[in-house]
């Protein structure tokens, strides 16, 4: 099973500023320590920009509407997409 987007984001973000995800800090992996950051962008994500939803209204209908799974990750990861080039 794959890790929560949470937990994902938030070793990303610790990735990101160069330290190694699993170092102990404070008794716990590094990572966890940018669990309220990580939360803080998921949560802005909830709101996606008129890029966003014009991409994934476009991969809806590049899949003829037939949304499963694949689709929603498809839909979800054009969006994400668009908001990479669109904050870019």
């Amino acid at each position: 099973m794959s890790k929560p987007a949470l937990e994902r984001v938030a070793r990303a973000l610790c990735r990101a500023e160069g330290h190694p995800e699993n170092i102990q800090f404070e008794g716990k992996p590094m990572w966890q320590s940018y669990l309220p950051n990580a939360r803080a962008v998921l949560a802005e994500l909830q709101n996606p920009t008129d890029a966003m939803a014009e991409a994934g209204a476009k991969s809806a209908y590049d899949l003829v509407l037939d949304v499963d799974a694949h689709g929603a990750r498809t839909i979800f990861a054009a969006m994400i997409d668009a908001a990479l080039i669109d904050g870019a």
